[in-house]
This record gives structure tokens, sequence and C-alpha cells, in this order.
């Protein structure tokens, strides 16, 4: 059984509501990228990933070049990423990503969603050190050895590839996913990605059972629907 990454994919939102929310968290990360590291997606890989992960979770061209225009003139929101580590129902170890204009106020609104579920935010550190940290790449594809010599061979420091249901997945370094997608598509030519992305990956899993299970639901829905959180990971199982 293979390392337990996150398929957004899978997860898509449904409701017109839930879009608008897909939207925003899609509209807020690009016009942050867009700001640190430029509007040209050529030259900002990041950028291009973004938008590419965007279109696949069918966020219209409009949010796209509305977060970029945004952007382009220099003024608006100062968004800071900010991580909050806890306990959530049954024990599960959570982090929670944000990217945030006001610090106090996501740290309150957070903190809120785990004393509602009688649960416990932790200090920085009291859990991330349960997780990995990694570049993770899904493709279709069977040659595990020629896609390992390709990335080898460009100095991609490979944690682990994975071959199944003929989906190949590649796990390497979070500071080294431009690298291995670079040296990937030199090799293959240009792949069409199911996952691209830099996730926290658990190192083990916990089921949960009985009353938690519904409070862990309860809990994730409040998180969801704040306006600030953009990831969360989770070692639910």
């Amino acid at each position: 059984m293979g390392r337990a990454y996150q398929n957004r994919k899978e997860s898509m939102a449904k409701t017109s509501d839930a879009k608008a929310r897909v939207y925003s968290k899609y509209g807020r990360e690009i016009y942050v990228c867009a700001k640190a590291g430029g509007l040209d997606p050529t030259g900002n890989l990041a950028l291009r990933s973004l938008i590419e992960r965007a279109k696949k979770d069918q966020v219209p061209t409009h949010v796209i070049e509305k977060a970029i225009e945004k952007a382009k003139g220099g003024a608006g929101e100062n968004f800071e990423l900010a991580r909050y580590e806890g306990y959530g129902p049954g024990n599960c170890m959570v982090i929670i990503e944000c990217l945030t204009d006001n610090p106090n106020r996501t740290f309150g609104d957070v903190r809120l969603c785990f004393t509602k579920t009688k649960t416990k935010i932790g200090t920085p550190g009291s859990v991330a050190h349960m997780f990995d940290h990694l570049s993770i790449l899904v493709f279709g594809g069977q040659d595990e050895e020629a896609v390992l010599e390709a990335l080898l061979m460009n100095d991609v420091d490979v944690v682990d590839i994975e071959n199944d249901a003929d989906k190949l997945t590649v796990f390497a370094p979070h500071t080294e996913l431009f690298k291995a997608k670079q040296a990937l598509n030199d090799a293959f030519g240009e792949i069409d990605y199911d996952v691209d992305e830099v996730q926290f990956i658990a190192q083990n899993s916990a089921p949960l059972s009985g009353d938690d299970v519904e409070m862990f639901e309860r809990f994730m829905g409040m998180l969801e629907n704040l306006d600030d959180v953009q990831t969360i990971y989770h070692n639910v199982g």
C-alpha cells in the first residue's frame, strides 16, 4: 500500500457555494504566487503549475485572469502563509495551511474549529514531524526504471516511485518539484499530470470509529468553510 497523498480531484466541489469557495482559494493563491514570482507563467514555474492545476479543477479562465490582473496592479492585500497544527477528533493529526492578511483573525478562526469539536490546536512542530513534506507527481506510465534514470541523470533526489494501475507516482523533496518536472518533461515530452504539487503526507494513518467519524466530518467542514484556509492535511485513513 502506497503513501496516502491527497488527490484534490476526488473531493471536487459539488455545490455552487462549494465551487465558489474553490474558485476563491485558487484566486487568492494565484494572486500571491504572481505577486511574489512574476506575472509571466513562462518564467514563474510555480504560477504555471498552479494555473494548470486550477484549470484541471475547472476554475474559470476569468477567475485566473482576474487574480493575475490584481497582482499586476501591485497594490491590494498582502497575504502571508500561516500554518497551524494540532490534534483533531480521535486524536488524529492535522496540518492546516492558510493564506491570510490578518494572522490574528485567522488563528482565532482556526482555533475555534478545534474548540467547538473539543480538540486541541498545537504549537508549531507538534505534529509536523509525523508528516513527510514532499513533491508529488502522478502520471500515466509503467516504466519505473526509465523514469528513475531520467530523474537521477538530472540530480533529482528521488524519495520513492510507486507503480499502481498504470499510474506512476514520483515522490521527491518538497524543494525539487519543478526540477523533477523539468527532468521528466525533457525526457518524455510534455506530461499531463494527475497530481503535481507539494503536500504533507502522513507517515502513519489513524482509523476513526464511532462518534469520532461524525465529529471529524464536522471539524473538516468548519475548517473548509473558512476563507483563509487553503489546504488541510491529516492522517485519517
